[in-house]
């Protein structure tokens, strides 16, 4: 199989570390493959800010409501929309920035803050380390934006981690996925498929659990029904408008 297709297949996402550091040179090299990645209109509205200092860590790990795979965590990557750098660059041309002022822009930038996660997990994982994604960064997007100084119109969409997996979590079974056929669709949406997926995927993952003795986990309804029941993180437009945002459109 392709080194890189085999890669991408088994991956998963790693919540224990054996608490041993990433090393310099690797960080850097995921820093500069991950900046490779497209952006739109090569606008380069993405920052990062990174930290290996243990007691920061430990405050992010708090705000991001107590969890112990951020605490642990070697590296903790902030994934930051910043349009401080294309306003800067417009005013350059004589213009006026709107982009920020509306619903598009929210878009732009969450799309261009997910392919960079993305870049950045890819590069880490084919070092050898152990990554998450943890969208709980905008669980207390004011203290967030305090404890990394983040000036305005900018904004923290998403974080990862960056660590040494243990062996168990190296380990550990990859999760199921929904039917292939209720994912892929050629020319048109298909929506009986959609839902016919969602049923056969809730007994995949019923037979899951009881194989890998793991019958403490909420099945997929449930757990999506859990988190999506409430619009769990709440002051987002609020915090957006704090940072300069508008959207007037």
């Amino acid at each position: 199989m392709n080194p890189t297709i085999k890669q991408l297949s088994s991956r998963k996402s790693i919540r224990q570390f054996t608490g041993e550091s990433v090393s310099n040179d690797d960080l850097e090299l995921i820093f500069k493959t991950a900046q490779r990645c497209p952006t739109s209109i090569n606008g380069q509205q993405i920052s990062l800010v990174y930290t290996r200092n243990k007691e920061t860590i430990k405050q992010i790990a708090q705000l991001c409501g107590g969890q112990e795979q951020v605490a642990t965590a070697d590296v903790f990557i902030t994934i930051v929309v910043d349009f401080n750098r294309t306003i800067f660059a417009v005013e350059q041309a004589g213009e006026k920035h709107l982009i920020d002022q509306s619903a598009e822009g929210v878009l732009v930038g969450a799309v261009d803050a997910g392919i960079m996660l993305n870049a950045i997990q890819v590069s880490a994982e084919a070092l050898g380390y152990g990554t998450t994604a943890i969208g709980a960064v905008r669980n207390n997007p004011k203290a967030m934006i305090k404890l990394l100084g983040l000036p305005a119109k900018t904004f923290p969409i998403v974080g990862t981690t960056i660590g040494i997996a243990t062996k168990e979590a190296k380990e550990a079974p990859l999760k199921p996925r929904i039917p292939m056929e209720s994912f892929a669709f050629e020319n048109t949406y298909n929506d009986k498929k959609v839902k016919d997926g969602v049923l056969q995927y809730e007994k995949e993952m019923k037979k899951y659990r009881e194989d890998h003795n793991m019958n403490y986990l909420q099945s997929y309804c449930q757990q999506t029904a859990h988190y999506y029941k409430n619009i769990y993180f709440r002051k987002i437009a609020e915090n957006y408008k704090n940072q300069g945002f508008e959207f007037k459109d």
